[in-house]
C-alpha cells in the first residue's frame, strides 16, 4: 500500500485546512488510519487515529474539539479536517496505515503503523 498525503498549505491562525491521505496499490478497508505531525526540532507526535470501520477515533489532547479524522473506504482515503488552526499546529503532517483485524483499533504509537505517506507541510502564521 502506498499512501499519498495532500492538502497542506500556509494559512493564518483561525483558518481551516483539510488533509487527505489516499491509498494506491491496495485498499485501506482493513487498515486503521492515523495522522502524525513533526515540527522543526521536535519528535514526531500523534495527532489522530481512526479505526478501519470508522466507528472509533482518538485524538491528541491539543487537537480535541478542533480536528476531526474521518475516512471513506470506498475512495481509499482518510481525511483530517483541521479547524481553528494555531501557530503551534505548524509542522509536516504524515498519514499512516496499520493493517489490523481489529475493527475498532486506533493505534496512537508510530511504531504500530505499517505504511507511511510522504508528509504534507502545514504552516500556520499568527
Amino acid at each position: 500500500v502506498q499512501l499519498q498525503a495532500s492538502g497542506g498549505g500556509l494559512v493564518q491562525a483561525g483558518d481551516s485546512l483539510r488533509l487527505s491521505c489516499a491509498a494506491s496499490d491496495g485498499t485501506l478497508g482493513a487498515f486503521a488510519g492515523g495522522w502524525f505531525r513533526q515540527a522543526p526540532g521536535k519528535m514526531r507526535e500523534f495527532v489522530a487515529a481512526i479505526s478501519w470501520n470508522g466507528k472509533r477515533t482518538e485524538y491528541h489532547d491539543s487537537v480535541k474539539g478542533r480536528f476531526t479524522i474521518s475516512r471513506d473506504n470506498a475512495r481509499n482515503t482518510v481525511y483530517l479536517e483541521m479547524n481553528s488552526l494555531k501557530p503551534e499546529d505548524t509542522g509536516v503532517y504524515f498519514c499512516a496505515a496499520e493493517k489490523t483485524v481489529v475493527s475498532v483499533h486506533t493505534p496512537r504509537s508510530a511504531g504500530q503503523y505499517d505504511y507511511w505517506g510522504q508528509g504534507t507541510q502545514v504552516t500556520v502564521s499568527s
